[in-house]
């Protein structure tokens, strides 16, 4: 028998849930108390009556996904997941510790249809969109094995978020909502590669949540040759939107810069920047490529993203070169994913 799962319900739809199963409302509402804390056992929800447990245990369940493999960096906490789906497909999540909390990286979709060639995530194509509830599960499974607690999320991991935005709604109200985790939107992130429509109404729905844009490029060319998104969203019109999201929401847009050797780290590359970025309220965060074979693609290296980081500070251009983490690891999206499928079949 199928059992429904109540990851990524309302508080409505549970208490709906509740009265299909001859139970008062209120027990929707106990239950996604539960689900919120991270418990995923029904025998372990004390307050409910013994006949519901069982109830529920036949007809219900907490999340779909299982890990199917854990990658774990000694030196600094570092741990990179493989979530099993209930399809058959996998997809990526990383959990990284910082000074300030504990951070997780999740996916958004099963492949990505982008095409942006230094990435590993969309080398196969868009598969599926992922649900909230199996956005939910990434951060349940990943606290489940570490032991600790999740208090920040970035969504760039496998797909474009804002190319599954009911999903990535529905999920960031539920992960927000005060009755449940009641996790800061200023403590979350979402990744775009430069969907214009999805900025602006992201913008209206959710100005607190930071909006990171992947730039990587800023001619428009150069850019398109890298991510074909470009073409149908150009430059200028992108930091156009981007310029008017930081000044209507007062949070500075994050400029994700994955330094190519080669190809997008030249002295002209980085005047380019300073050009371009010079008066929006954003941040740029360079990013020392990871190198993915099946693309041909090199990074730069650290050397030089710190000496592009130090002519960008002195022009005015805020800017960090991206930590390092899980150095041990598959760090790069889709590295894990890939290497498991070549594995397996």
């Amino acid at each position: 028998m199928n059992r429904t799962d109540l990851l990524g319900m309302t508080t409505e739809e549970l208490k709906e849930f509740a009265v299909e199963m001859g139970e008062k409302p209120f027990r929707g509402k106990q239950l996604f108390k539960w689900i919120s804390a991270g418990e995923k056992n029904f025998e372990n929800m004390t307050d409910f009556p013994k006949g519901l447990r069982e109830k529920l245990t036949e007809t219900a369940c907490i999340g779909t996904l299982e890990i199917l493999e854990e990658q774990i960096d000694a030196g600094d906490g570092t741990r990179k997941f493989l979530f099993g789906l209930e399809d058959g497909n996998a997809v990526e999540g990383v959990f990284m510790k910082y000074r300030y909390g504990n951070s997780m990286c999740i996916s958004s979709q099963v492949g990505c249809r982008m095409g942006c060639v230094f990435c590993a995530s969309g080398l196969d194509g868009l598969v599926r969109n992922l649900s909230a509830g199996e956005m939910y599960d990434q951060i349940l499974l990943a606290e489940e094995s570490t032991g600790e607690k999740i208090n920040h999320l970035v969504i760039m991991g496998t797909g474009e978020p804002f190319d599954n935005y009911v999903n990535l709604s529905r999920f960031l109200k539920l992960i927000h909502h005060e009755k449940g985790r009641n996790m800061s939107y200023r403590n979350i992130t979402v990744s775009t590669s430069g969907i214009v429509p999805g900025i602006l109404k992201f913008g209206e729905e959710f100005p607190q949540v930071n909006l990171a844009i992947s730039l990587h490029r800023l001619d428009d060319e150069g850019r398109s040759a890298l991510m074909p998104v470009n073409r149908a969203y150009p430059l200028d019109s992108l930091l156009e939107v981007a310029k008017n999201h930081a000044l209507t929401t007062g949070r500075r847009v994050t400029f994700e810069y994955a330094l190519i050797k080669g190809e997008n780290d030249s002295d002209e590359d980085v005047a380019r920047i300073i050009k371009k970025l010079r008066g929006i309220l954003c941040h740029v965060n360079l990013i020392p490529l990871n190198a993915v074979k099946e693309t041909g693609l090199n990074g730069s290296g650290r050397k030089r993203a710190a000496e592009i980081a130090k002519i960008l500070e002195d022009n005015g251009i805020a800017c960090t070169v991206r930590r390092e983490l899980g150095a041990a690891i598959d760090g790069a999206c889709g590295q894990l994913r890939l290497k498991s499928r070549t594995k397996n079949g």
